[in-house]
């Protein structure tokens, strides 16, 4: 790890919950509101007390000792942000999934994560039960968002004082492992210190998010992903910002609505979601929006300027990774480059290298290295050779870097389609898919071929009242022939119903490659 900017100098001595409640009350900000949603509204103070009684009830009804892991399992509410700080605050390290897991991948987390004790929202207890059965490392689940329940993280809250004393976490003391999402395939569990996530706190939202208190955060991410946790809990808290959390799971209009209702002011989400909110986008005004952050998987050009046209905004594009925590590599707002995901944050240090690690010449395509503050460091799992290699963290992705700095993704670095000898990024044939008035979604692979070696094959979903038709899939190839070298135009069309995504939305290219 990096720590070269005087910020990054974290004290060795650090709970990134306790720092984070500390810089909010050094600054004055512990009466402005912090977690909202439809029913309540809790101060930054109201919360900090609500976070130091859970951390009693961990602490002194269960007797949990530091490092112990506990499991959460909850969609994005104000009760599951609570439940994760508390966990934090108390010097214990939060294992968070996601809400649609099943029983089979609950326990192969529990299996790898081994948790003392599980909190669960109260409406999705039934697969953590399943899943308990099948592992004998759970004792105990506690359910939370059920308050007059007997026995519920709420009412066992109630009887502690809020005065919780200061944990003894180091910096260097796990706080979290954050299972990836899936899209290649089995997940991993990355693991991310007090430091880890201190550190990311002082780079990407510092330096190029710059959120305010009187900000208004709202976005789909769970909170079970790093682009969820920071930018709907972690980063508003380094703002002193506050957070607003539905009732209901989000639809795009709904998120369109509920930006107008509360006057949010940043929004995140997926590329994917951005592109079916624009509609209704022009439909409502929401004249307090004015960030509007787009990570999660690539940004199509087209759908950066189909939402721009919906709402005069330039979207804040970024690439992380839930083993390096957040984004590394973003734009600058008042700084977008067409095409371009942008520049290196400050604090990262990144290159475009070939298969030996050297730096290829700018305008080459090659594999992405970075390193900085945050980086890689598995559970208990051989594939980390294979993502840090002499320090340097590597994604998985193919690159460009132009000669001003400015890095242009290509595509999963297992997902270049070598074509006749050409290279081929997927994503620049689905931004010129996604061009075409008849394209909903798509996706873009290369499939074996005994002349060609591999050829481009495109995943199509059409939008309302267009047909699965050849002469449909013949007006794309034409429309992608003269949009792009000719070369690059998919040979193999499939129309299909929906796209395999994981839960966090991000496309499972490996899905459509397995028959």
């Amino acid at each position: 790890m990096r720590y070269d900017l005087p910020e990054l100098l974290i004290p060795d001595q650090s709970n990134l919950v306790e720092v984070l409640l500390a810089r909010v009350a050094e600054r004055g900000l512990s009466d402005r509101p912090f977690l909202r949603s439809d029913k309540r509204t809790l101060s930054y103070a109201e919360a900090a007390r609500q976070i130091d009684r859970i951390a009693q009830v961990l602490t002194e009804d269960f007797e949990l000792l530091p490092g112990n892991r506990v499991l959460l399992r909850g969609g994005n509410s104000i009760g599951m942000a609570l439940a994760w700080l508390g966990v934090v605050r108390a010097g214990l390290v939060a294992v968070a999934t996601m809400p649609l897991l099943r029983a089979k991948e609950l326990a192969e987390i529990m299996d790898k994560s081994k948790p003392s004790l599980a909190l669960c929202d109260a409406t999705l207890l039934h697969e953590l039960q399943s899943a308990k059965s099948l592992v004998a490392t759970l004792a105990t689940i506690v359910a939370f968002n059920q308050p007059d329940a007997a026995g519920s993280l709420e009412t066992l809250a109630a009887q502690k004082s809020g005065m919780f004393e200061r944990s003894l976490s180091a910096a260097d003391d796990i706080a979290m492992l954050a299972f990836t999402s899936g899209t290649t395939g089995k997940p991993k569990a990355a693991v991310h210190s007090h430091r880890d996530v201190l550190a990311a706190c002082q780079t990407w939202p510092r330096h190029i998010l710059q959120a305010r208190p009187e900000d208004i955060v709202i976005g789909s991410p769970p909170l079970a992903f790093t682009f969820g946790l920071g930018g709907l809990l972690l980063f508003p808290m380094w703002a002193g910002a506050s957070v607003y959390f539905p009732s209901a799971p989000y639809t795009p209009e709904l998120m369109v609505k509920l930006i107008e209702q509360t006057g949010a002011t940043i929004c995140y989400t997926a590329p994917t979601f951005y592109r079916q909110m624009a509609v209704f986008a022009k439909q409502h005004r929401m004249p307090s929006l004015r960030i509007c952050v787009s990570a999660g998987e690539a940004l199509p050009d087209a759908t950066r300027q189909l939402w721009k046209d919906a709402t005069g905004i330039d979207m804040l594009d970024g690439i992380g990774a839930t083993e390096m925590f957040h984004i590394f590599i973003s734009t600058v707002p008042g700084d977008v480059r067409r095409g371009a995901i942008g520049k290196l944050v400050p604090g990262y240090t990144g290159k475009v290298v070939d298969d030996e690690g050297l730096e290829v010449p700018r305008g080459s395509i090659g594999k992405l290295a970075i390193i900085g503050p945050t980086g890689c460091r598995y559970l208990d799992d051989a594939r980390q050779a294979s993502y840090v290699k002499n320090g340097w963290n590597f994604p998985g992705d193919a690159f460009v870097q132009d000669a001003d700095g400015y890095f242009f993704y290509q595509a999963r670095a297992d997902d270049m389609i070598i074509t006749a000898g050409y290279n081929v990024g997927g994503p620049e044939v689905e931004d010129a898919l996604l061009t075409h008035p008849a394209v909903a979604e798509c996706a873009v692979i290369g499939v074996p071929d005994e002349e060609r070696g591999m050829i481009v094959k495109a995943v199509v979903v059409l939008k309302p009242g267009q047909l699965a038709s050849p002469a449909n899939a013949k007006a794309l190839q034409d429309h992608v022939k003269a949009t792009l070298a000719p070369f690059k135009y998919p040979r193999q069309i499939e129309f299909v119903d929906k796209l395999p995504r994981t839960e966090t939305g991000k496309l499972q290219r490996f899905k459509l490659r397995t028959p």
